[in-house]
């Protein structure tokens, strides 16, 4: 099944996508099961981003080929990593499907997407099993993890080079009947092709991640990882990037340039 998060009425609200329908309803499923109270069309909706996560965790460096890039450009930390090491984003950096990311006046340099398979966690797990990591995960939507890369190499944090407003989109939806890990990820800039590889093709899998993390830490429903990049690309306001992950869906958003203060 897909489910959503979209605006109604200035309000957000839960839907199970059905084609070319939205069933709306009455709470969140990883709460339970909910029901259902109308239907509407999927034409014209503002989405949203599919889960507002407790806690928002993201990989770094899990493909090789972004390491050899990372590397060849420079960057001395850019190493294959021996075990499962996470990190932490910020929500205010989410947005969804169709809203467009907005590129800061002050951003110089390379500004860069990275198209990222997202695991949604579905129930409170600590101390888990491979087994249970899988059990644990809800499932699965798309990220674009924006990266301003000047500043991610002028600042001793990611505090705004990946954590600016807009600069996390995700969704348009959460897909839960899918084998994620064998699907095909594909970058696409204006309707071009610029990169397609194998979303599993990964250092670390989402369940080792999960069975690391959950050593130290209890996840909860809701809370998200995002899985890391094979592959970056140049963004540029006027661009419309899109993420396809084949059996979940595409995630697009226009790329504006951050208007004249008043």
């Amino acid at each position: 099944m897909r489910y959503a998060r979209i605006e109604i009425d200035g309000r957000p609200s839960w839907a199970r996508v059905d084609g070319d329908v939205l069933e709306l309803l009455s709470g969140s499923p990883l709460d339970g099961i909910p029901q259902v109270t109308g239907k509407i069309a999927v034409a014209g909706v503002r989405w949203l981003p599919p889960v507002v996560p407790p806690v928002f965790y993201a990989v770094g460096m899990n493909y090789t080929r972004h390491i050899e890039h990372a590397r060849a450009l420079g960057d001395a930390k850019a190493v294959t990593p021996e075990r499962p090491e996470i990190g932490y984003r910020a929500n205010n950096a989410l947005t969804g499907h169709g809203s467009p990311i907005v590129k800061p006046r002050e951003v110089t340099g390379r500004f860069e997407a990275e198209p990222e398979l997202v695991a949604v966690i579905g129930r409170t797990v600590r101390h888990a099993s491979y087994d249970e990591a899988r059990e644990a995960v809800f499932g699965w939507t798309i990220g674009n993890d924006i990266s301003a890369r000047t500043w991610q190499y002028q600042d001793r944090t990611f505090w705004r080079s990946k954590n600016s407003d807009t600069f996390k989109p995700m969704g348009p939806w959460i897909e839960t009947s899918v084998d994620a890990l064998a699907q095909t990820t594909t970058l696409r800039v204006n309707g071009e092709t610029r990169a397609e590889f194998a979303t599993g093709g990964m250092v670390f899998d989402p369940y080792d991640f999960i069975v690391e993390m959950s050593r130290h830490l209890t996840l909860h429903p809701g809370d998200v990882l995002w899985m890391g990049a094979e592959a970056t690309c140049q963004l540029e306001p006027g661009d419309t990037v899109e993420i396809e992950i084949s059996g979940i869906g595409a995630l697009s958003n226009p790329v504006h340039e951050e208007p004249d203060l008043p």
